[in-house]
């Protein structure tokens, strides 16, 4: 440092190309080719080039640095924060600052870049012509400038980055650089009063809140693991400094107003503020120490003055410290947020000050989103609710039947010989869909995706087990007294939760797995049977003799074909509505009317991103198109009871007029077993059908949960890194302070051996030699003087 105040550093980059990052994005997720934007792809990598090249106190650099950090809030509405590009970059402050940080993230980029902009314009206030009020006005201005900035990356950037931060971005380093800024801005307001001759009363006040924004910033500076030392010390003999100047002023209108006891108290105060401050004297500049020395000069002097004066002449009581006013603060400084920063998006425009927004034409990925959203509202609303509420209204007249043993009683009456026309039906149908070797395939597609997405969570399980163990590891090396952090545990609560959630989704897919497994295996041997030829059949379906059948019987019999063709027809037209509803939920195409709705929400909120959430209102407009569809559902049910309620008093009577015949029994067993073995074999296919489908969501949630698992494990290695690095350097300054006093005994034992030499004995001399007696002669006036040759 060369000066009596501080500025912050410029943080370093690799290159990167975002371009190609959005590019790839495009082309993926969304329907627009990015050759589209191939102008404004190559422009947003000319953004950042300038951006993070502005490394000069320029006024031209604050302006590319805002443009840049505009286009990466404007694309916060376009882009997910995760777009693909790994920033990287290396923290500014403390010890690390040649360890690179990465992240694929939006946010991360727009606080290292808005750090750059606060320390440009701390920057320009170093640079400022001080020796002027004008050019100390514009100074303070600055750091209020950077104050600000500092303060919104802390509010606002940071808490939506939703990933840790820079090393030297933790809060109580941001809350310390910020108390900084506005010091040293209300240090230069003080020198502008100073140098502009403001009465001393008024000069205190400034310098007294100088003292406490200091104090504010050594606090937290002690607080945060990236402010240095040099910079903590720094602030403290600032904090005494200022202390020592309000006092010293106060002393001054003391004197003024003729209250000298007063007057010698507060200077005695003040040199006792400016000692404390010189005990940092070895971590100071020479600047910094050498206004320290001399305002301990000038209250060294005027304290004795003053002490002289009053105890010769005006003798007036010097009260103790304790009973002296506390001195009013006068604060001329506070954090200012440029609301190019703040609110950058209404400065976007084709005259826009900050420049035109790129990417404007791209539809924003809110709008995906919203889609999405809509997409899955509906699918729900169409498959969950009204589909599956009329296949269970199917399957409860499928069981219906089954109880009353139809349709096999009739067609046994019926047909005696040969096969039924319906069980012929159903024996083609499975085996054009091949019968057991489907269901075989599919179950041996489900037990494979069952596989995959098991291996994928054990893998994000694996992750975490390890960090936890290295975290354990760390703490068993270092101690829990030193080892702050928090467990794995806590720290990744939502993934250990996850963890446990979809544990339980493994669980309960796998019971109902073995349900199906079950339910096959018990009805395999007549699917292969209904899969095999029409004599296999034959020779199962035994033929029965033609039972002479009364007019009752026949009558009643007629009635109770004419209740199952009723429950043929109402099963066949359900099974088309079903179809036509799936045919209507894949035709609603949502995306021009959102395109639609979107321009409007741009319209009434020009140049604010769009949230997916405000589409709510047009997402239950639009599902209301199913409401018809969903009142069906009733509809089907009320028919379905009168129906239910008409079969079972057709099936009685027919019962009690065929009373006392068994000749059809066994044909009637066999044909019905096979009937409700055709009802099992749609149902197994429906329940594998709802197994993929699981399993195929599932495997998008395990990978999402592994790659938040292995963020969440590279962050944690990162962060353990650094503490051990940072553990490592206290250690070695820990030691080397230890060893100074061993190091400075050394040393006296040394210069003691070789005052005092302790030699090896030596064998006795017959005649030990005479030491010389040394004699000091001492120059006289008579001597005269004496010149070697």
């Amino acid at each position: 440092m060369t000066s009596n105040i501080l500025s912050l550093p410029f943080r370093k980059t690799r290159s990167v190309s975002l371009s190609e990052a959005i590019k790839q994005y495009i082309s993926t997720k969304y329907d627009q080719h990015p050759d589209m934007f191939r102008q404004d792809l190559e422009f947003i990598d000319k953004l950042r080039h300038a951006a993070v090249h502005a490394l000069e106190p320029h006024a031209s650099g604050v302006r590319k640095i805002q443009e840049y950090a505009a286009q990466l809030v404007w694309m916060g509405g376009k882009f997910p924060i995760d777009i693909g590009a790994d920033f990287t970059w290396f923290t500014a402050l403390g010890y690390n600052t040649t360890k690179p940080t990465s992240q694929n993230n939006i946010r991360f980029e727009l606080a290292n870049i808005l750090f750059n902009l606060a320390a440009m314009y701390s920057q320009l206030a170093m640079a400022a012509n001080r020796s002027t009020s004008e050019g100390l006005k514009s100074a303070c201005n600055y750091f209020c400038l950077a104050a600000g900035v500092i303060s919104h990356i802390k509010t606002t950037v940071i808490p939506e980055m939703r990933s840790t931060p820079p090393d030297d971005m933790d809060d109580m380093t941001l809350e310390s650089l910020e108390y900084l800024m506005l010091a040293q801005g209300q240090e230069l307001f003080w020198q502008k009063a100073v140098k502009d001759g403001l009465k001393d009363g008024s000069i205190a006040k400034l310098a007294a809140k100088v003292s406490d924004l200091y104090s504010e910033a050594q606090d937290y500076g002690i607080k945060s693991d990236g402010i240095s030392s040099e910079w903590i010390h720094h602030m403290s003999a600032k904090h005494h400094h200022f202390a020592a100047a309000a006092q010293y002023r106060a002393a001054r209108d003391c004197l003024e107003k003729r209250k000298y006891g007063e007057e010698v108290a507060r200077l005695r105060d003040s040199l006792t503020c400016v000692n404390e401050a010189l005990k940092e004297a070895r971590y100071l500049n020479k600047v910094v120490l050498s206004d320290l020395n001399g305002l301990k000069n000038k209250v060294s002097e005027d304290l004795k003055t003053a002490e002289k004066d009053n105890d010769t002449i005006y003798l007036l009581p010097v009260p103790p410290k304790s009973d002296l006013k506390t001195l009013d603060r006068a604060s001329m400084v506070a954090t200012r947020v440029p609301v190019e920063v703040s609110d950058p998006l209404p400065l976007l425009g084709e005259k826009g000050e900050l420049g035109y927004p790129l990417f404007s034409k791209l539809v924003p990925y809110s709008v995906h989103v919203a889609a999405s959203i809509y997409a899955d509202r509906r699918d729900r609303l169409v498959n969950n609710t009204i589909i599956d509420e009329l296949e269970g209204l199917t399957a409860k007249l499928h069981e219906l039947l089954q109880s009353l043993n139809l349709p096999g009683s009739l067609q046994a009456l019926e047909k005696p010989l040969g096969l039924p026309p319906t069980l012929v039906s159903h024996a083609e149908e499975i085996r054009q869909q091949d019968g057991i070797n489907l269901l075989q395939r599919a179950m041996t597609e489900t037990e494979k995706l069952r596989a995959s997405d098991r291996a994928v969570y054990e893998e994000a399980v694996e992750i975490l087990r390890a960090e936890a163990a290295e975290d354990e590891q760390a703490r068993r090396k270092h101690g829990t007294d030193r080892w702050k952090r928090q467990k794995s545990s806590e720290a990744a609560a939502q993934l250990y939760s996850q963890n446990r959630e979809i544990d339980g989704y493994f669980k309960s897919a796998s019971n109902s797995d073995n349900l199906v497994h079950e339910k096959l295996k018990e009805h395999e041997r007549l699917i292969r049977l209904l899969s095999g030829t029409d004599r296999d059949l034959e020779d199962f379906v035994p033929s029965s003799r033609r039972a002479t059948m009364s007019a009752k019987l026949e009558r009643e019999a007629s009635k109770l074909r004419g209740c199952l063709n009723e429950v043929s027809r109402l099963e066949s037209r359900r099974k088309r509505k079903i179809e036509t509803l799936r045919a209507k939920a894949k035709s609603d195409d949502v995306n021009p009317d959102l395109l639609r709705e979107a321009a409007r929400l741009e319209r009434e909120y020009p140049m604010q991103a769009i949230e997916a959430a405000q589409f709510e209102d047009f997402f239950e407009g639009r599902l209301r198109r199913y409401d018809s569809d969903e009142a069906m559902n009733k509809e089907e049910q009320e028919e379905q009871e009168e129906m239910s309620t008409r079969l079972q008093q057709a099936n009685t009577s027919f019962l009690e007029a065929r009373r006392g015949d068994a000749s059809t029994r066994e044909r009637e067993q066999a044909l019905q077993s096979l009937e409700n073995t055709y009802y099992k074999y749609r149902e197994i296919i429906s329940n594998l059908d709802v197994g993929r489908k699981f399993y195929n969501d599932l495997a998008k949630i395990v990978a999402r949960y592994r790659d938040d698992c292995k963020n969440f494990a590279y962050q944690r290695r990162a962060e353990l890194s650094s503490m051990e690095s940072d553990f490592a350097s206290q250690m070695a300054a820990l030691t080397l302070e230890q060893r100074h006093p061993q190091v400075d005994a050394l040393n006296q034992q040394r210069q003691s051996q070789i005052q005092h030499p302790q030699y090896a004995p030596r064998p006795p001399q017959e005649q030990p030699l005479t030491a010389p007696t040394p004699t000091r002669t001492t120059w006289e006036p008579n001597m005269g003087i004496k010149f070697s040759n």
